[in-house]
C-alpha cells in the first residue's frame, strides 16, 4: 500500500500533466482519433484518466497549437504539431534536470 504522498506524486505526474503523455502517444505516428488516444494512454501507459479529461486536454492542446486537427470522413484526427514536438522535448529536458537534482548526493 502506497502512502498518500506517493499517490499524490503519481497523480501529479500523470493525470495532471497528461499533455506530455498525449504528445508521446502522437510522437512519430499517424494522426489518431481522440478515442484511440484514450485507449493508448490506458493500454500502453497504464494511465487511467477519464475519457472526458483526455478530450479536455486534447482540446486545450489544439487551442495552444500543440496539436493539429485533421478532418477525415467526418471525424477529427489529431497529430502533434511542430510546436508540440518542441514543447515535448523541453518537457523531457526539464524532467531529466529534475531527476538529476533528486539523484545527486
Amino acid at each position: 500500500m502506497s502512502s498518500k504522498a506517493l499517490n499524490r506524486l503519481k497523480r501529479k505526474l500523470t493525470v495532471e500533466t497528461l499533455w506530455i503523455y498525449v504528445a508521446k502517444t502522437l510522437l512519430n505516428k499517424e494522426p489518431l482519433r481522440g478515442y484511440d488516444i484514450v485507449k493508448a494512454l490506458r493500454n500502453d501507459m497504464g494511465i487511467k484518466a477519464s475519457t472526458i479529461t483526455v478530450y479536455s486536454v486534447i482540446y486545450r492542446m489544439v487551442r495552444e497549437g500543440l496539436l493539429e486537427t485533421i478532418k477525415s470522413d467526418g471525424e477529427s484526427l489529431y497529430r502533434l504539431s511542430q510546436k508540440g514536438r518542441e514543447e515535448f522535448e523541453k518537457a523531457l529536458e526539464f524532467l531529466e534536470n529534475i531527476l538529476n537534482i533528486l539523484k545527486s548526493p
